[in-house]
């Protein structure tokens, strides 16, 4: 996964280059900010000079699913509360799909920090290195944006792979998706998000009701 996230850092760093900001400013995103997906689109909100209001609410749309992360993130495995606030900082995606997984149930407190710090330090420097060298990369070069939409792409099909018998969840995901494009064009993220969060509650209340009949 951190190899993964180098050639992702590249793309973001001549992205960033790209759009007519400093090579540093991919350092200063990656480090500070951390959350690839924002960190995309920021650099277009940036460039455009988008009021802090927009960007706060386009962060929150974006980042709203981390409040889902928690909930079954492996926190309590985490020892010492430094660790914890760096171990919440860098709850990604990737470290959540890891941490999350089969075989990651016995995964001790230093194995779950390490992961997160080293995906951290591949993203920085992966992206710094693709700001330094933005200027030598012909601007004809194109769909660098759509590095972090295939990530995602893989990781979904690891996940699905890896939990065979919970296929309804992509299934729901990818239908709310589908009746917010459709019926909800103007504002498909956070409707998108409510019917994918209305079904799991549906899905969450039948299991529940079949377990106390049975």
């Amino acid at each position: 996964m951190g190899l993964g996230l180098v050639p992702l850092g590249l793309a973001f760093g001549i992205l960033v280059t790209q759009s007519g900001l400093a090579w540093w400013w991919a350092s200063a995103f990656t480090a500070l900010i951390y959350a690839g997906s924002f960190e995309f689109l920021l650099v277009g909100l940036v460039g455009v000079a988008a009021p802090l209001g927009t960007v706060a609410v386009t962060a929150f749309l974006v980042n709203i699913r981390h409040v889902f992360y928690a909930l079954s993130f492996p926190l309590q495995r985490v020892n010492g509360r430094l660790a914890k606030t760096y171990s919440t900082f860098a709850l990604t995606d990737e470290a959540y799909a890891l941490t999350t997984s089969e075989r990651a149930r016995s995964w001790s407190s230093s194995r779950i920090l390490l992961l997160q710090l080293f995906m951290h330090l591949y993203w920085v420097g992966g992206a710094t290195a693709g700001g330094l060298l933005g200027s030598v990369v012909p601007e004809s070069v194109t769909g660098l944006d759509f590095a972090l939409t295939a990530l995602f792409t893989v990781l979904a099909f690891d996940a699905i792979q890896d939990r065979r018998d919970d296929l309804p969840t992509p299934v729901f995901a990818l239908l709310s998706a589908l009746a917010a494009r459709l019926f909800f064009p103007g504002r498909m993220v956070p409707a998108a998000f409510v019917l994918f969060t209305a079904a799991l509650l549906s899905q969450c209340l039948a299991t529940r009701t079949r377990t106390r009949r049975a």
